[in-house]
């Protein structure tokens, strides 16, 4: 099997630092919703908040965006847009009127309502990795996605705690028919988590199946499901400058029905976005704002947020790269664009890396601190991401999860209090400057919490390390994984309930699922 991760002799013992506690397998950080408590990285001078947004008006005042969908060329014409054909033209007064209808935050409520969320403010929350078609683990090298592997991932993101909702499919089904798809992860989905649902905006029926499916794993009423957002979808602009059918289709469906959306154009600079930060973003913003304010429009109030996926190319191959410095400063400027706007906002933990290796995780860890300086609300793609978003890993998944519970650590208050006993100036005077710290009794009341713990990373000496196996962190990774797997326990539900999902999944099959052609 072809990979990097190198591989050493063997001489017995487990993994370092991997506490058994079956079934929780780790000691991990209980269910929060972490607040930021920084202040955002602000690049961007008042003036260049300007200029961007200047930008971005005038993208749609004079150049315009393709709207390939019917439905939503009607309504803007209705709404006084300037419609040519399939391009729409759009004033800023209108524009910033309808954004202005947009909650500044709201909240996602699933069937599990300990699970609720709320998205905007100093939120943080952070989903697993959606979408690849491919699957890579230790054991299989990369290999195209299975519904097995598929179920695998959604029970990862079920145990851990850090990760706060269930994005797109953590890997591509391929085994099941395009038809069939929706139908099948979504019954995984809703019984082997209870956190918060996503849909696919790919055409009539995926969204209305997936409101139904989310509707009777909740037990809701017709109007008790549309009362509030229960689930949402996000959608990606076709860069440069264009939003397709299906996805602008599945919006209008959903914001109907008082569920929430995502916008993420993806731009990246060099190829679908000009070469220059400023640029890009400018055309992000433009691209997310239209769409946003048709569904303003549309439905008034409904909970919409703006995503960034603004990075650049390798001008060398033209492959996507991710967790540079051009991605951490167009992830920051996207921030400070959206608290102009008032909108929260959505970026992602993402990596060009192939395998789980130290490339992968600066990377990754780039693209989450860049989410953490932006003020970033939700955090996609958090947990499992490789090779540009074409592989999944569960490895990478426990391994990133390390730096998630590092971030939620990091916001706590207490790091930074500055009480008589944080100050601990009897402990300084009783220690003088001789002796340590280890034995006072400052130290003994605190000990145990005073610093993150982690579940993965190995803090032993070289010798300690070897005496126990030599187990690189993707080893230890992959070791945790088939713990947490053999031990998984699905979150309760009433057998009706699972009857019901179950009987309509086969019902939908009869009657030929989705179609596969737009």
């Amino acid at each position: 099997m072809a990979q990097d991760i190198p591989r050493r002799k063997r001489s017995g013992g487990r993994a370092g630092n991997t506490r058994r506690s079956s079934p929780l397998v780790i000691q991990q950080m209980p269910w929060r919703l972490p607040e930021n408590t920084d202040r955002p990285t602000e690049p961007l001078y008042p003036e260049g908040v300007q200029a961007i947004h200047d930008g971005a008006m005038r993208i749609l005042e004079e150049i315009g965006i393709e709207f390939l969908n019917e439905e939503s060329l009607e309504i803007l014409k209705e709404a006084g847009c300037k419609v040519d054909g399939t391009n729409v033209r759009m004033g800023r007064d209108f524009v910033m009127e309808m954004v202005a209808r947009a909650p500044a935050s709201f909240t996602l409520t699933p069937r599990n309502l300990d699970r609720e969320l709320v998205v905007g403010g100093r939120t943080m929350l952070f989903g697993n990795v959606s979408s690849p078609p491919n699957f890579w683990s230790l054991d299989t090298g990369k290999v195209p996605g299975t519904r097995a592997q598929c179920a695998d991932l959604l029970k990862l993101t079920q145990y851990f705690n850090c990760i706060h909702f269930a994005g797109g499919y953590p890997v591509e089904p391929v085994d099941i028919h395009a038809r069939d798809r929706h139908l099948d992860v979504l019954y995984d989905k809703l019984t082997l988590t209870d956190k918060v649902m996503h849909a696919y905006s790919l055409g009539r029926e995926r969204v209305e199946d997936v409101m139904e499916m989310v509707r009777i794993a909740g037990q809701l009423s017709e109007e008790e499901f549309a009362a509030k957002p229960r689930m949402y979808t996000n959608i990606n602009s076709t860069s440069p400058l264009k939003h397709d059918v299906p996805m602008i289709d599945g919006c209008l469906r959903l914001i109907r029905k008082g569920q929430a959306v995502v916008v993420t154009p993806f731009t990246l600079a060099g190829a679908m976005a000009p070469v220059t930060m400023a640029g890009a973003v400018a055309q992000s913003i433009a691209e997310a704002l239209c769409a946003i304010a048709l569904f303003q429009y549309v439905a008034p109030g409904c909970p919409c947020a703006i995503g960034t996926f603004t990075s650049n190319v390798d001008m060398k191959s033209g492959a996507p790269a991710f967790g540079t410095p051009e991605y951490m400063r167009a992830t920051q400027m996207t921030g400070q664009m959206a608290r102009f706007y008032g909108l929260p906002l959505r970026s992602s933990g993402v990596c060009a890396a192939n395998v789980p290796d130290g490339q992968s995780m600066w990377e990754t860890s780039n693209s989450l601190w860049a989410a953490v300086q932006s003020g970033t609300n939700m955090v996609y793609h958090a947990a499992g991401w490789l090779e540009g978003g074409l592989i999944a890993s569960p490895e990478k998944f426990i391994m990133d999860c390390e730096v998630l519970q590092m971030i939620q650590r990091y916001f706590e208050p207490e790091i930074c209090a500055t009480g008589q006993d944080d100050i601990a100036l009897d402990a300084i005077r009783d220690v003088g400057c001789s002796g340590h710290f280890f034995g006072v009794q400052h130290t003994q009341e605190r000990y145990e919490t005073a610093f993150y713990q982690p579940f993965l990373a190995d803090w032993r000496n070289y010798e300690a390390w070897s005496l126990g196996g030599e187990f690189w962190t993707a080893e230890r990774a992959n070791r945790m994984y088939k713990d947490i797997i053999a031990s998984f326990e699905e979150p309760p539900m009433d057998i009706a309930v699972r009857d019901e999902l179950a009987s309509f999944v086969e019902r939908r099959k009869a009657e030929g699922g989705a179609p596969t052609d737009f």
